[in-house]
């Protein structure tokens, strides 16, 4: 028989994990979180991650910053990280969306690798 757990999250209850963000649903194979209002800044250094990420703006203006490429995020605008992929972003207006990542990114350390 298949798996027909449904679980619901509310987001005014999440965890926030060290770098801000908001955990949201998660599941075997992809979980979400929520970064909100993020503030302008110099970008981070740049990582990469065990996992792939997708992501949807909610609101603000950010910079994806990966392999010499630069991308303008914007309200309604997706994007994909590739697993490994070396990246970073620089905040330019308070800038909040919602990621999925695969495997879920805060399952057995992998959140800052």
């Amino acid at each position: 028989m298949s798996d027909t757990t449904i679980t619901k999250i509310d987001s005014r209850y999440s965890p926030k994990g060290a770098d801000g963000e908001k955990y949201l649903a998660s599941g075997k194979h992809v979980a979400m979180r929520m970064w909100e209002n993020e503030q302008p800044g110099e970008p981070k250094a740049p990582a990469s991650r065990a996992y792939e990420t997708v992501g949807f703006v909610l609101s603000g203006r950010a910079e994806l910053h990966l392999a010499g490429q630069v991308v303008v995020l914007e309200p309604g605008n997706s994007w994909v990280v590739p697993q490994g992929a070396e990246h970073t972003y620089k905040i330019l207006e308070s800038f909040s969306a919602v990621e999925a990542t695969s495997p879920p990114a805060q399952v057995h350390g992998r959140e800052g690798k």
